[in-house]
């Protein structure tokens, strides 16, 4: 079992700055709620790298792209969304409606850690 998270961004070192410029410019247009709530401008945010150093469970991270290559059925998921992948098969933990509704980092955390009873975070 691990957990996958889904960025509603493209991968690359381009996409990133760009990415990071709409975050300034527009950013209530910025289509990517989980990556707005966890990275700054240009790095993931520590309450968030650390509580996810602390997570019993192992994660992936997916762009876009490569998520729907990896996981074509659920290639027109909404997304980002967040999910467990046990063998394959996703359960989605959060998806992008609930993700666009967390204002930032501690909402985020709280939030999986409700829907992650068995796998919580070593320090919150």
């Amino acid at each position: 079992m691990r957990l996958v998270f889904v960025y509603n961004a493209n991968a690359g070192l381009v996409a990133g700055m760009l990415d990071s410029v709409h975050k300034v410019v527009s950013p209530a247009t910025y289509p990517c709620s989980l990556c707005a709530v966890t990275y700054g401008l240009v790095a993931m945010d520590r309450r968030w790298r650390d509580w996810l150093r602390g997570l019993a469970v192992p994660v992936d991270f997916y762009h876009r792209p490569d998520f729907r290559a990896a996981f074509p059925d659920a290639a027109g998921w909404p997304l980002p969304l967040v999910a467990l992948d046990r063998a394959g098969s996703l359960d989605v933990l959060l998806g992008a409606a609930e993700l666009d509704a967390i204002a930032d980092v501690g909402a985020l955390i709280a939030a999986l850690e409700a829907r992650l009873p068995a796998y919580p975070a070593a320090s919150s």
